[in-house]
């Protein structure tokens, strides 16, 4: 009954619908040997209709969020989780992103089913950098990085002001900006503080996360490696 449990979990059905798998043959070993139901979990030897099962629980994916999407499942409209397997819906401990990018924002977005690493990235103490990359609406006034920079920078609605955020100018109308927070919306409320508009916004690093050239709308499963990386901020992926 465990490896039942086990690939129910994973998604794949209902432990019904899982039971019924293996009184079709459909689950093996990685010689497609068939497997029954009260046989050992060994989770990397499993295979369904010759395909290695999913990675287990303890999951952690890196996304590259096209412009499009929500990350609320209630969205009537294209949410992230169109982007997997439909089976990803339906594992349990379930699958959450970490923080959200609203619809106009593209770029890196992570997801696990571990509710404690997706805390410890999340948490305001671990002050993870998160850079985003800004198309602007207007020319750069000359005086935001410093404003940015400066930690007193209050937003409409806030009662604490910002932590101090770093600006790279890399044009009249692009920067590059690095947070050390994740308030909402912050860095299109952040350019409008300075009378600015942001007309394309994409995130390109959490810690020491890279996209690099992971494609629109593709994810990779992350390694031990990576999430070291994640909490290296100096590092690169």
């Amino acid at each position: 009954m465990k490896l039942v449990k086990h690939i129910a979990g994973l998604g794949y059905g209902s432990r019904k619908d899982v039971q019924w798998m293996f009184r079709e043959g459909r689950i093996t070993d990685a010689d497609g040997e068939v497997l029954y139901a009260d046989d050992p979990l060994d989770h990397d030897s499993i295979r369904i209709d010759g395909e290695p099962l999913d990675p287990p629980p303890g999951l952690l994916l890196m996304l590259h969020k096209p412009v499009g999407f929500t990350c609320s499942t209630k969205d009537p409209g294209r949410v992230v989780f169109d982007l997997f397997p439909p089976r990803y819906r339906h594992r349990d401990p379930a699958l959450s992103t970490v923080g959200r990018l609203d619809r106009d924002t593209s770029g890196l977005l992570l997801l696990t089913d571990d509710g404690q690493l997706l805390h410890r990235i999340i948490a305001p103490k671990s002050k993870l950098p998160k850079v985003y990359l800004a198309s602007l609406a207007d020319d750069l006034r000359g005086d935001a990085a410093a404003i940015f920079a400066s930690g007193t920078l209050m937003l409409d609605g806030e009662k604490t002001p910002l932590l101090p955020a770093e600006l790279e100018v890399l044009g009249t109308r692009r920067a590059r900006l690095t947070l050390h927070e994740g308030r909402y919306h912050q860095v299109r409320r952040m350019f409008a503080a300075v009378g600015n508009h942001v007309a394309g916004l994409h995130r390109e690093r959490i810690g020491g996360l890279l996209l690099d050239d992971l494609p629109a709308g593709k994810w990779v499963a992350l390694d031990e490696a990576a999430r070291t990386r994640l909490f290296a901020p100096d590092a690169t992926a």
